[in-house]
């Protein structure tokens, strides 16, 4: 068999290597290599899926593993392994970032640098999901942060620079006290291995009470800022504002999902005590990112902020599903993931496709787009539906099984979270009155319309959102194992 999961992140790698002996003058070679580069691995993925459910899995119940001694002296081992849980962010990283390399396809300056910067991304996102090495899962992980931060500093707006820099201090620091907490993991169970999976059945039975406390405080610091979850929410705006098209739909379709995956694969299941001690700050937090950030989109006047907040607000309703700790509520949250990542990706695509030609964000500025760009109009409204959670969609799915889940945990505690939900509606409309509805403006007659280019990226997101909310059986079928394992190890079961 393949070496699946090594040749996911090595294509994108070798992808680096060649742009590096390309001229930096040969701007359409370079784009054609990038987007040969991000569909291998595509391919790649719809073999593994056709391949899944006859690939025996081991004892941990992960498939495709490849497990090699890399530094021997110190335990470190190079392991590789997914479940349905890390199978199906692979694939959405997969696609998001072929998808981002046709959205970039307008950038000109240093595209070079650029579409390098685009691969090494792909290479620590593409890791992170499938390392089970706590050594190799930290590389991975670190590895992310550098190219996002010259892609975010050199071809972001105008205050590029503050948000790269916060960016990077914010992420860096979560990153410190996460490794304080990964050694503190190693050191307390005496493992004789950094196997995540391994440490995961050790700590349980050797870790105090207190130590368990400490450290899942520790991990769960590191990852919330990635998430992000209130109050280390702060970058993402900024962030987001600030970066091209490509990478917000990068940074909201993948990379959040970095810190729920690694809440799921390695907080919960290895301090399974802690986790449980801290189920009501968690639900404090989740209402909080659902409410307050639904409240703070609204109150935005730039419409890529919106979406920012609007894509923190989602976070939000992981965090519930994963405090209520039951099935459904669990199945839903893993659901988040995936609805979100389409969803979020296609919105500040659509975002990017109205500035790209108003060179304004700004919601009062616009109107009438229904008149002057309608198809792209058309686009915009598809997505704040399926994005306020419209049912028949995606987000529909993920959202209904988190609430279905946590009424069983907290009760009558999780209509907090549906004023989240009205409130979250009322924005989306608002929006589009004010920006789709209405008069034909002067300024924006003329404008073209989507581009053969722009519609190459933009349905695919649309068939995947309708079919996950009409189907929701192949990913909840990924899932379901997974949630169902957790859940009977933090007692929701």
């Amino acid at each position: 068999m393949l070496p699946f999961l090594s040749l996911l992140y090595l294509i994108p790698l070798a992808g680096v290597l060649i742009l590096t002996v390309v001229p930096r003058s040969a701007d359409r070679l370079i784009k054609v290599i990038s987007a040969i580069v991000t569909f291998l691995p595509i391919i790649l993925i719809v073999m593994m899926w056709g391949q899944y459910g006859g690939v025996k899995p081991d004892q941990f119940g992960m498939r495709f593993t490849e497990y090699a001694e890399w530094i021997p002296s110190f335990h470190v081992a190079y392991n590789l392994g997914v479940d349905g849980l890390g199978f199906s962010l692979a694939a959405l990283t997969a696609l998001l970032t072929f998808l981002a390399t046709l959205a970039s396809w307008n950038i000109t300056n240093r595209s070079k640098e650029y579409f390098a910067l685009l691969l090494l991304l792909e290479v620590g996102m593409m890791g992170v999901f499938m390392a089970l090495d706590y050594v190799l899962f930290y590389v991975f992980w670190e590895l992310v942060l550098l190219p996002m931060y010259f892609l975010i500093g050199i071809w972001g707006g105008p205050r590029r620079e503050y948000a790269a820099i916060k960016f990077f201090i914010y992420t860096l620091v979560g990153s410190v006290v996460m490794l304080v907490g990964i050694l503190a993991l190693y050191f307390g169970t005496g493992a004789k291995t950094f196997g995540i999976l391994e440490i995961a059945v050790l700590a349980p039975k050797v870790l105090s009470p207190v130590a368990q406390w400490w450290i899942f405080l520790a991990l769960f610091f590191g990852f919330a800022i990635k998430v992000p979850v209130f109050p280390f929410h702060t970058w993402l705006p900024d962030a987001h504002v600030e970066a091209p098209t490509a990478i917000s739909m990068l940074l909201a379709g993948v990379l959040l999902k970095m810190g729920t995956y690694a809440m799921v694969r390695i907080s919960w299941p290895t301090l399974p005590d802690a986790a449980r001690a801290f189920t009501l700050t968690l639900l404090v937090l989740a209402l909080i990112n659902i409410v307050y950030c639904a409240l703070t989109a609204m109150a935005q006047k730039d419409l890529k902020k919106m979406v920012a907040y609007s894509s923190i607000n989602h976070m939000g309703y992981f965090l519930l599903g994963l405090a209520a700790g039951t099935p459904a509520a669990l199945n839903g949250a893993l659901y988040v993931n995936i609805s979100h990542g389409l969803i979020s990706a296609l919105f500040f695509f659509a975002v990017g496709m109205m500035y790209d030609r108003t060179h304004t964000r700004e919601m009062a500025k616009l109107g009438g787009l229904f008149l002057t760009v309608p198809v792209i109009a058309t686009a915009v409204a598809f997505v704040s539906f399926a994005n306020l959670g419209l049912p028949g969609l995606a987000g529909f799915i993920s959202e209904f099984f988190v609430f279905l889940g946590a009424w069983p945990a907290f009760g009558w505690l999780i209509v907090l979270a549906g004023a989240g939900l009205v409130v979250t509606a009322a924005f989306h409309l608002i929006m589009m009155r004010q920006v789709l509805m209405g008069n034909e403006l002067t300024e924006w007659k003329g404008l073209p319309d989507m581009s053969g280019r722009e519609a190459a990226i933009f349905a695919p997101l649309l068939v995947l959102i309708v079919f996950f909310g009409l189907y929701p059986a192949p990913l909840f079928n990924l899932f379901n194992p997974a949630a169902m394992a957790l859940a009977k190890l933090i007692g929701g079961l």
